[in-house]
């Protein structure tokens, strides 16, 4: 029986979107898992990274954190218009999340990959259009300083987004749109591979 690689992808619904393609890319090469349902902010991952880890071997795991720990919630969490909320995470206490699952993804052994969370279009409820520059920043202080691969997905997209598969006010993707960010995400799970 033959062993292949076993890659994990954590994250929310924009990576939803890309792992079909990414499954279907590394069919016969490598057994490509994804965590149940949705990883949404750092803070519900820290409740469930344990279980989504499991006690596989993994050769590689992609993630990411980001939308939703930027988003504007009310007392309930529930994410509200900017005007009625307050943000779920300060970018201070989103960067010690960051380094809590750093640290506890690198005991895997497993090569780590951080995708940049994409970019927020104009006239999106619950969010800052650039506000993800800010958290992709402390995100890349924590990924240079702790060693972990950075994939751009953030620069996929930010040029012409509405042309390459991103939704009008809404910060998803359609199929084309999570496909051209799954060529990012196979190229970099590859080289990791290797």
């Amino acid at each position: 029986m033959s062993h292949f690689p076993e890659v994990l992808i954590i994250g929310d619904s924009i990576s939803i979107g890309y792992t079909p393609f990414v499954e279907k890319a590394f069919l016969g090469r490598a057994n490509v898992s994804r965590n149940e349902g949705n990883a949404s902010s750092t803070i519900y991952t820290l409740e469930h990274i344990d279980a989504w880890l499991g006690d596989t071997h993994w050769d590689v795991i992609h993630f990411n954190w980001g939308l939703h720990d930027l988003k504007f919630v009310d007392e309930d969490l529930t994410m509200v218009s900017v005007s009625e909320g307050r943000q779920l995470l300060s970018l201070d206490d989103y960067e010690k999340n960051l380094r809590v699952l750093v640290a506890r993804l690198q005991k895997t052994g497993a090569k780590l990959i951080w995708a940049m969370t994409t970019p927020i279009p104009e006239g999106v409820s619950g969010r800052i259009p650039g506000d993800e520059i800010a958290y992709n920043a402390v995100a890349r202080k924590v990924m240079e300083e702790t060693g972990v691969a950075i994939s751009d997905l953030y620069a996929v997209m930010a040029e012409d987004r509405g042309n390459k598969g991103g939704k009008v006010a809404d910060v998803h993707y359609t199929d084309e749109g999570s496909e051209l960010l799954s060529r990012q995400v196979i190229q970099y799970i590859e080289d990791a591979l290797k």
